[in-house]
């Protein structure tokens, strides 16, 4: 079988942590390839790919809608696409599974096959600058996100988000406060690797595959982002700013106790910290990390858990 692979992200290293064989993968396909490698195969242009070169892609990025319309553009049969990702609205996108299942684990496509909610929009969003690409991935996160900048009017302090990643969540708090200093504290080039020891090998090597004017590219307010290059907290750098709103999404348990005990403190009253990862039952380190330094305040923090797809807690600033 000619199998590719669309996408060189989480979803992708999500894959082989899974028990694809990806010795069987001809390539990974992206649009924009940070390298010319992934987990040891090659990744190339999806305009390097001819219809009759292909009998399967796994989509495995969550920017489904481009995905179609370009296999379309390239005359790529969507009927050998599987999307593993986002594929689901009203209806499920995929209208056959059969050769998916000869591959791949029955208990990891039986998890895609989701259900069919369909989310209403709420009444005051009429005037939101997300667009339909930022909701896309996460809409409960990132219309949560929207709601909480909402409510930080005449409130001080600046943003910041701790685990940046490819800068999808950054892009969108620099687009909803567009008029505060935004720092992003990131390696941008993986995890540290002794924390990351023990971890799956495609999650590991999924997060190396971003870089910070990569993430810069992305702000449509550029100019109010402050990069802060390296391992936290030693790339601080004598950082000494108070915040309104923090992303912590650092994935593990030690980074994530590190991120709480710098930035909670420095949380003005009324300001927001979003804890991602908190409910995944894929990353436990970030549970036990809150309460670890609940056990340090000897204090319960309030907090409110979203319904989101990675189980984000948003932890409230009182006093």
């Amino acid at each position: 079988m000619k199998l590719y692979i669309w996408g060189t992200g989480c979803g992708a290293g999500d894959l082989a942590d899974h028990g694809l064989d990806v010795s069987k993968v001809c390539a990974f396909l992206d649009s924009a390839p940070a390298s010319d490698s992934f987990l040891g195969r090659p990744v190339l242009r999806p305009e390097e790919v001819q219809n009759d070169d292909v009998d399967l892609i796994l989509v495995a990025s969550r920017y489904v809608d481009d995905i179609a319309r370009k296999a379309v553009e390239l005359g790529v049969n969507t009927e050998k696409l599987i999307f593993l990702k986002n594929n689901w609205q009203l209806c499920d996108r995929n209208w056959d599974y059969t050769a998916a299942e000869k591959i791949l684990d029955p208990s990891y496509l039986d998890s895609i096959r989701a259900p069919q909610y369909a989310v209403r929009e709420p009444l005051w969003v009429s005037e939101s600058p997300l667009t339909a690409r930022d909701l896309e991935n996460d809409y409960v996160r990132m219309r949560t996100l929207e709601a909480l900048c909402r409510e930080l009017e005449g409130l001080p302090g600046a943003a910041a988000e701790l685990g940046v990643y490819r800068g999808g969540f950054a892009r969108c708090i620099n687009l909803l406060l567009p008029e505060r200093k935004l720092y992003l504290f990131d390696t941008f080039e993986g995890f540290d690797a002794a924390e990351a020891k023990g971890q799956a090998a495609g999650f590991v090597q999924a997060h190396r595959n971003t870089g910070a004017e990569r993430v810069l590219r992305l702000m449509p307010h550029p100019e109010k982002v402050i990069i802060k290059h390296g391992l936290f907290p030693a790339s601080l750098g004598g950082l000494e700013d108070r915040f309104a709103l923090v992303s912590l999404d650092v994935d593990l348990e030690e980074s994530t106790l590190a991120g709480l005990r710098w930035f909670y403190p420095r949380l003005n009253p009324g300001g927001y910290l979003l804890l991602h990862d908190y409910n995944s039952p894929r990353l436990p380190g970030v549970k036990r990390a809150l309460r670890c330094y609940e056990t340090e305040l000897g204090q319960h923090i309030p907090a409110v858990p979203l319904c989101d797809g990675n189980g984000t807690l948003v932890l409230c600033k009182s006093d």
